[in-house]
């Protein structure tokens, strides 16, 4: 009992002594800060909120021209998308040496899924449901940006989509709130590490706040707007994980929220993000993002939309170069020179807390970069692009290939190096990746098996659609007549013992401004896949996408189908590894695939209704199409394996806190026990929804709530718990207008999908009514 005590004695000063630590480092800061605001002029104050494009890999044109000047002259707080330590120490020298006060400049990027070495685009990432993973993909992108002296990333994207017209959905987690709140903190912990004081660390930024991902028609920079409860309910929980997660920096949204432009809200940028969330960070403009309130129409002009902007919270305006002319605003009383001096403090404290002003030098040592594309990251993107793919469909056990006979590789994207990475891979080096093609080579160049490879066909017919397809020095066209890469492409294939298809998506036809309407494979590629099928073979689709498709004829005539994504620089071995064994596939759905367009915009999150159709059937006078199921063609959560797993019926042990005053006190334990009945191992996802049958709001018959992926050896069997607690019951209600528990019953169900029937179901009950307050 003595040493007991002893313990907790030393345990309790040690963290003392750690919190004394904190509040002097945070005294120190605070009085660096002051000190250099107090030297500061006016118009040096705005120059550290101006934001000028460094390079020329961009989403717009530069505005401000005679950039070293203007960093002279402490007109610049930063650049972005300035690669190479060599140009970029340059800068910062002359930030240092040459202007007023010597203030470091910040150099982001947008290091979206990796630097050089590449991991799957966020969307295939996320089909991982591997937080481990994950925050590994972001550290290492941390370590080779900040190796070449990037010390600020533009992710993650955490905005919720439930529509796959929109291409940006490829930067994003998916459409279910909780796993995307997961992800943001496993991404934010992976660029931040446990403190940015660390040279291999680098600050995230979270985007795009707020509903960017709900724009009307699924189409980019559109309209958005919605109720609390579906904003509240759907959309919110990421951005407030990473802000909990202590991300260093937002992002404001093109979007609008309540009507307003939400770089322009104060509802959004102050009320929510910083008061009722306590944020500490800064909030950074989109490109042009200022400017674009007179493009919405809410300001006359750009001074007023600047003024507009910054007294809503926005602290760094990105290329628009309108904070920096504020000056003359502030000293007539039309701009607060507190929002000035708020703006301006947040963006030293980032630099103070990067630890730019104890060496403004820390991420320019060119020894570092030997770390850049290593064996080491390259294994484990390698590693980690295979672990995303989501096996669709394996009829008759097809994969995985023995190594042995002749194999056809056919398809545009066969050898498309350029196209591995996908959308938004602005640092990769692409000549340093390997084709699909040479990827399978390798792996069969011990064996005796013949490979035989033809493109057959374009991405698509016409070459305007496929020229905005493959933007950025990805052009792949060839100039053979159609019918002539037919019959290159059938010779080969009747010479096949399997045919291998690589296609699908080629990478820039998803990303930023890439709204599609028709999701079907492209018309060139569907065309060949017919005639291949004529030939009786059996036949594997490699499909590439950056967004949920259509794939109802493929699934309906194709053999086996693996959902690659784009899987980044180590795609081609990875394909490789999955395609012949070396892989199980683990991969699962992390948004639904439709079976047409109409559907969207579309979720497994389907709310009860006054005429409910949960099974998506015909049935005159209830929500349905007369022409398609409403329910889509592969689920959420839905991915096979080269092995089966069962689930037992699910066990409930009550732990009689329902009438705590915690939010955390644990309700109910839910077990479930998951076998490996197959002949080789693998790993699971095991997934816990709940639904709330009897609420003052409407609520939806399944939400994802819990998950643990796991290992399971042959044979062997694993007890799965949730505990259920207040915050996984918890919802938007709106009659108090904050989150709550009601009283009543809830059903539990866990499973290897969304899908009903992978469902197994206990109920538990809950007999007060608890309050977590607004979160």
């Amino acid at each position: 009992m003595k040493h007991r005590f002893t313990t907790i004695f030393v345990c309790s000063l040690l963290l003392i002594v750690s919190a004394c630590s904190h509040r002097s480092q945070q005294s120190e800061m605070d009085r660096f800060i002051d000190d250099l605001m107090a030297q500061l002029t006016l118009e040096e104050k705005l120059g550290q909120l101006n934001l000028p494009v460094g390079g020329d890999i961009t989403t717009g044109q530069p505005r401000l021209s005679n950039t070293a000047d203007d960093i002279r002259a402490g007109k610049v707080g930063g650049l972005f998308n300035l690669k190479g330590v060599d140009q970029i120490r340059e800068v910062q020298r002359i930030a240092v040496e040459e202007s007023p006060h010597g203030i470091p400049l910040l150099f982001g990027m947008d290091v979206i899924h990796g630097y050089e070495t590449i991991f799957p685009i966020p969307l295939g990432l996320a089909c991982s449901w591997d937080m481990d993973a994950i925050e590994r993909s972001a550290r290492i992108a941390a370590i080779e940006a900040g190796a070449d002296g990037i010390c600020w990333t533009f992710s993650p994207m955490v905005d919720i989509c439930h529509d796959g017209r929109w291409g940006r959905i490829s930067e994003g987690s998916g459409e279910d709130p909780y796993l995307g709140a997961c992800i943001a903190q496993a991404m934010v912990r992976g660029y931040q590490g446990d403190s940015l004081a660390d040279p291999t660390t680098i600050m995230a930024c979270v985007k795009h706040f707020a509903l960017y991902g709900a724009p009307e028609g699924g189409r980019e920079y559109n309209f958005s707007d919605m109720s609390a409860y579906r904003m509240w309910n759907e959309y919110m929980l990421p951005y407030q994980a990473a802000a909990q997660a202590q991300a260093g920096s937002f992002m404001a949204a093109f979007s609008t929220i309540q009507g307003v432009p939400c770089h322009g809200s104060k509802y959004l940028l102050t009320d929510i993000l910083r008061r009722q969330w306590g944020y500490q960070g800064f909030v950074v403009a989109d490109y042009t993002g200022v400017e674009h309130l007179v493009d919405n129409g809410v300001s006359a002009s750009r001074e007023q939309a600047a003024i507009q902007c910054i007294e809503a919270g926005l602290d760094m305006d990105m290329v628009s170069a309108e904070f920096v002319n504020l000056a003359q605003a502030v000293k007539e009383g039309r701009c607060s020179i507190e929002a000035v001096n708020r703006a301006c403090r947040s963006i030293l404290v980032a630099k103070y807390k990067l630890g730019l002003f104890d060496d403004p030098y820390r991420y320019c040592d060119p020894t570092r970069r030997e770390v850049v594309l290593s064996d080491a990251h390259r294994a484990a993107a390698r590693e980690i692009a295979a672990e995303s793919m989501v096996l669709l469909k394996n009829e008759n056990n097809l994969l995985p290939l023995a190594k042995q006979g002749t194999i056809a590789l056919i398809g545009p994207l066969a050898q498309a190096r350029t196209h591995m990475s996908g959308t938004w891979s602005v640092a990769a080096v692409h000549d340093r990746y390997k084709t699909v093609e040479e990827g399978l080579r390798d792996a069969l160049k011990t064996t005796k098996t013949r490979l035989l490879v033809a493109k057959g066909c374009n991405i698509c017919y016409d070459p305007e659609m496929e020229a905005r397809a493959s933007m950025f020095g990805k052009s792949i066209r060839d100039n053979r007549s159609d019918e002539a890469m037919r019959q290159e492409a059938l010779a080969i294939a009747q010479q096949a013992d399997v045919i291998i298809l690589a296609m699908g998506e080629s990478a820039e036809m998803s990303g930023e401004c890439a709204s599609r309407v028709n999701l079907d494979m492209p018309d060139a590629q569907h065309d060949l896949m017919v005639q291949l099928t004529t030939l009786g073979k059996p036949i594997v689709l490699l499909h590439f996408a950056g967004r949920p498709t259509v794939l109802n004829w493929e699934s309906e005539h194709i053999h086996a189908i693996l959902e690659t994504w784009f899987s980044g620089s180590e795609t081609a071995d990875a394909i490789a590894d999955v395609l012949f064994g070396a892989t199980n596939p683990s991969g699962k759905l992390v948004v639904q695939l439709p079976r047409h367009v109409g559907q969207y915009p579309f979720s497994y999150r389907m709310y009860r209704t006054s005429r409910p159709n949960e099974y998506g059937y015909w049935g005159k006078y209830s929500s349905c199409y007369m022409d398609v199921l409403g329910t889509p063609l592969y689920a959420f959560g839905y991915g096979l394996s080269y092995t089966t797993f069962d689930y037992s019926d699910l066990t409930v042990e009550s732990c009689g806190s329902d009438k705590s005053d915690k939010s955390d006190a644990v309700i109910a334990n839910v077990s479930v026990t998951v076998t490996n009945t197959g002949d080789r191992a693998g790993a699971e996802i095991v997934q816990l929804y709940i639904c709330d049958p009897v609420a003052n709001g409407v609520r939806p018959y399944k939400e994802l709530r819990g998950f643990e992926r796991i290992y399971l050896e042959a044979g062997e069997s694993k007890e799965v718990t949730f505990a259920i607690d207040y915050n996984r019951l918890a919802y938007y209600e709106p009659k108090h207008f904050d989150y709550v528990v009601e009283s009543g019953d809830f059903i539990v169900m866990i499973g290897s999908s969304s899908r009903n029937e992978d469902l197994r179901k206990a109920t538990i009950t809950v007999t007060n009514l608890f309050s977590l307050g607004k979160k």
